[in-house]
């Protein structure tokens, strides 16, 4: 699809559902979009900076949300926010990466060991980087949530050793550091929107994917997959982007309250997330899924396996971002 038939698809689906009207011409009320499901964490979480909001500007700023695609895939949210169509999305820094190529040093192959030292990452001064990054393409980041773990599943053999990932047509997120690192685990990957996935694993298009334990069960995976691994082959993180320009034309005490707001929400999302976490793990072996550990001594091959993406991401976007992830990770 050309882009200016893309902008019209959009334009049209918006004017559909009554959202049609330029960001600021009501700035009370500030429409987020979002393709994760209603029942997943960063959904509730997003209903809970609805309220905050609500009740910390008295009503003055609402958020009207659209979870589960409703204005379109991921890419599309990120582009509407883009251009100022809506206020923000909550989504896979993934999707970003492609217009922000920095957020990749967050995606570095088998780096992180705990979700901890991922938040440490991204709430010091590596976030810090990463939100001057995307000022200077048009975004304000409000918070970062866990998305978590990435996980592979796939219907071809159960994953243990590096040698099972070769020749495996795996869908990954449209981000250069994930593909990479599994082109050097010898696999097929293949970019595509979250949108279309279920109906490629249903028709036999791709052998497996990889997402977080919730996703796979939220989206239902299970019932076109059979392998399950616990890889964690990355941690990855959910971004809340608003428009900068909208944003800035808020009162100083607008901003500060969308940003306390969102600062509740992800406190919150970031407790259930790993809540969420194991038991979602759990449901999909309930559901028949066939679970297959990794062992620490494989996983450091895997890690060796992928570090030449590390030093190409350095040669991509600088080594001062990457850098200052590894030396967190480090300390």
């Amino acid at each position: 699809m050309t882009t200016t038939r893309l902008t019209r698809h959009c334009f049209t689906l918006l004017m559909a559902l009554g959202l049609g009207t330029p960001l600021l011409a009501n700035a009370e009320s500030l429409r987020f979009g979002g393709n994760f499901p209603d029942d997943h964490s960063s959904s509730k979480a997003m209903k809970i900076f609805e309220e905050e909001l609500d009740s910390r500007t008295n009503g003055e700023l609402t958020a009207q949300l659209f979870p589960g695609m409703q204005l379109g895939g991921a890419s599309e949210n990120v582009d509407q926010v883009r251009s100022g169509v809506i206020m923000g999305t909550w989504v896979g820094i993934a999707y970003l990466s492609r217009i922000v190529p920095e957020l990749e040093a967050l995606s570095l192959p088998f780096a992180f060991d705990s979700r901890e030292k991922a938040f440490k990452v991204v709430d010091g001064k590596v976030g810090e980087m990463l939100d001057e990054k995307l000022a200077e393409k048009g975004f304000i980041a409000l918070g970062y949530m866990e998305l978590g773990f990435r996980n592979v599943t796939n219907n071809e053999r159960p994953i243990e050793t590096p040698e099972d990932f070769k020749g495996l047509k795996i869908r990954l997120q449209p981000n250069q550091t994930h593909l990479d690192s599994f082109r050097a685990l010898g696999a097929n990957p293949v970019s595509m929107d979250i949108k279309e996935v279920y109906g490629a694993l249903q028709q036999g298009v791709l052998d497996g994917q990889e997402n977080p334990y919730s996703v796979i069960a939220t989206r239902r995976m299970d019932e076109v997959q059979k392998y399950l691994s616990d890889t964690g082959h990355f941690y990855d993180f959910i971004v809340v982007a608003a428009n900068r320009d909208a944003f800035n034309n808020l009162t100083a005490e607008q901003q500060k309250a969308m940003k306390e707001s969102m600062a509740k929400a992800v406190e919150w999302q970031r407790k259930k997330a790993a809540e969420e976490d194991e038991a979602a793990r759990e449901t999909l072996i309930e559901r028949g899924m066939e679970f297959t550990p990794i062992s620490s001594e494989t996983r450091a091959e895997l890690r060796k396996e992928t570090q030449g993406v590390v030093e190409n991401l350095k040669g991509k976007i600088g080594s001062d971002v990457v850098d200052n992830v590894l030396a967190e990770l480090d300390s």
